[in-house]
């Protein structure tokens, strides 16, 4: 039976897909929570599909989840963005995406926080963005995910006398269908984007998925309440997308 037990939202595709494979590939058991479930077959891959929109689904599934399973590890990784500028942006878009990327997030922990504590150990983490620090047409996407900063370092205060770490990976552009969904996929736009980012290139889900597994690792106990910006380098620089 595995030790660990890692939970990942969006983690069907993308970003999440990438991080569930290497878990696998470690001996991790691991639940994707999803509005669909993977494409792959694995013995130690299960899948909960869930709309993280619909905060009673979300209420559902976490408890299905914590009656099921002990959790070690929690990856909040899915995310939306729907861009517009100012005068488009409606407060119905930042209580949506307030419900995916703060509230889904917080009913999850709180199901599979008593096993984290009665352990002794747990990995919460975060897909944060280099959006939080500001982006044109990203009024409730920057919003929330600088709210996932706050709500993390919060906890990482919280939970650290348990031995429950919390950080946030926040990735620049990465081409995932997120960002295909913005700049079109080979498009010169898109190159153009990859020139100007210092290393000279866009992210890939691995690039990502790296700094996850070092949040993960059972040794890296040390470090919690911290935000890790995978962006090439935009995060230093003002990089218009």
């Amino acid at each position: 039976m595995s030790e660990y037990t890692a939970v990942i939202t969006g983690g069907n595709k993308g970003i999440g897909a990438d991080l569930a494979a290497r878990l696998l590939e470690k001996g991790y058991r691991v639940i994707s929570v999803a509005r669909r479930a993977p494409d792959v077959w694995h013995p130690m891959l299960s899948s909960v599909e869930c709309d993280l929109l619909d905060a009673e689904a979300v209420t559902a599934a976490a408890a299905k989840i914590a009656a099921e399973h002990e959790v070690t590890h929690l990856v909040h990784n899915a995310g939306l963005i729907w861009p517009n500028l100012l005068e488009e942006a409606k407060p119905e878009d930042i209580t949506g995406l307030a419900q995916l990327h703060l509230g889904s997030a917080l009913t999850l922990v709180q199901a599979v926080l008593p096993a984290m504590k009665a352990r002794q150990f747990g990995r919460i983490m975060f897909n944060g963005s280099r959006a939080a620090l500001g982006v044109p047409t990203r009024t409730a996407y920057s919003a929330t995910k600088a709210g996932i900063i706050g709500m993390a370092r919060t906890w990482a205060l919280e939970l650290a006398p348990q031995g429950i770490t919390v950080n946030v990976v926040a990735p620049g552009p990465i081409r995932t269908d997120n960002f295909w969904d913005i700049i079109p996929k080979g498009s010169d736009r898109e190159a153009e984007l990859g020139s100007r980012i210092p290393v000279g290139r866009l992210g890939e889900p691995r690039d990502v998925s790296n700094a996850f597994l070092f949040f993960c690792d059972p040794e890296n106990g040390f470090v919690t309440g911290q935000t890790f910006y995978v962006c090439g380098g935009a995060s230093i620089g003002m990089i218009q997308l």
